[in-house]
């Protein structure tokens, strides 16, 4: 396996430097994730800008957390699926949602189920849901927006789950104690 470098706001290339500075100071330490992508300076601008698109988005945290973290568990993203637990928890998103998302388990809110649901069949599909899929969604009280909502959860995944599978990054101090593996 290639090494990659986990930079700091002080190795990192000239063009990372300013993403990784605000990291620090938004969540204290910088995440290994971004301190890896900051090798590439177009990534690590691309993916902040599009995380705080999906921030934007008509869906609640718990919604947003439902997408990424179907998405970390499918991909078998050991760290997202760190990482987001432990955020989930500061958000204050149910610990019955986690624990089901962690364990690829059904949620028990109907509404919510269907959500992971729609994540799921978005990912295994590529992006090629069947009409039953997609009215089963649409009945289920979400909107054709939120389908377009769920393929920008799914695309920040790629972006995220796939450079932790190359670089293979350590999971933060900060996200040790939620750490996951495929096989759990």
């Amino acid at each position: 396996m290639t090494d990659f470098t986990t930079h700091t706001p002080t190795s990192a290339p000239a063009d990372s430097k300013a993403q990784l500075e605000g990291a620090q100071k938004a969540f204290g330490f910088v995440p290994n994730l971004l301190g890896t992508m900051a090798e590439a300076p177009a990534m690590l601008e691309g993916y902040m800008a599009l995380s705080g698109i999906f921030n934007k988005t008509d869906l609640s945290e718990t919604e947003r957390q439902i997408i990424l973290m179907t998405n970390n568990r499918l991909n078998g993203c050991t760290y997202c699926m760190a990482a987001h637990t432990s955020l989930s928890q500061m958000a204050k998103v149910p610990n019955d949602v986690v624990e089901a998302l962690r364990a690829g388990m059904p949620i028990a809110d109907g509404k919510l189920e269907a959500l992971r649901q729609f994540a799921i069949v978005i990912n295994e599909t590529r992006g090629w849901p069947s009409d039953d899929a997609v009215e089963a969604f649409l009945s289920a009280g979400y909107s054709k927006q939120a389908i377009l909502e769920v393929i920008l959860g799914t695309a920040l995944k790629v972006m995220s789950n796939y450079t932790n599978h190359v670089a293979e990054t350590e999971v933060d101090q900060a996200f040790a104690a939620n750490v996951w593996s495929a096989a759990a």
